[in-house]
């Protein structure tokens, strides 16, 4: 009996830690992101699938650097930014969780 309440009170709080780096990744989006990426929350985590946004920012957020540099220059400073690396990586985790199959929709329409 403990090991279950345990196996479950781990699984609630991985839930929640994930659900925060999610949050935490909407608000650097938006303070960071939207005004150079002209969209808001929603559509930019429209833009791929879950296991595409994983590609995009395995290795330290390499391939989401170099499209969204790519199609939007004036953010290059800030993606590649070393400061930004962690910040990053929660904007990946907020991506992920509202990818365009994953049917989750940010409130930040």
């Amino acid at each position: 009996m403990n090991k279950l309440l345990s196996l479950l009170l781990i699984g609630a709080l991985s839930a929640s830690i994930a659900s925060a780096d999610a949050a935490s990744g909407q608000k650097v989006y938006l303070k960071n992101f939207k005004a150079k990426f002209n969209m808001n929350g929603t559509k930019f985590a429209a833009e791929h699938t879950v296991a595409e946004w994983e590609d995009l920012f395995a290795n330290n957020a390499k391939g989401f650097i170099e499209e969204y540099g790519k199609r939007f220059p004036n953010a290059l400073p800030v993606l590649s930014n070393p400061e930004m690396k962690d910040k990053l990586q929660e904007v990946g985790d907020f991506a992920k969780q509202y990818g365009s199959d994953s049917g989750n929709v940010p409130s930040c329409g």
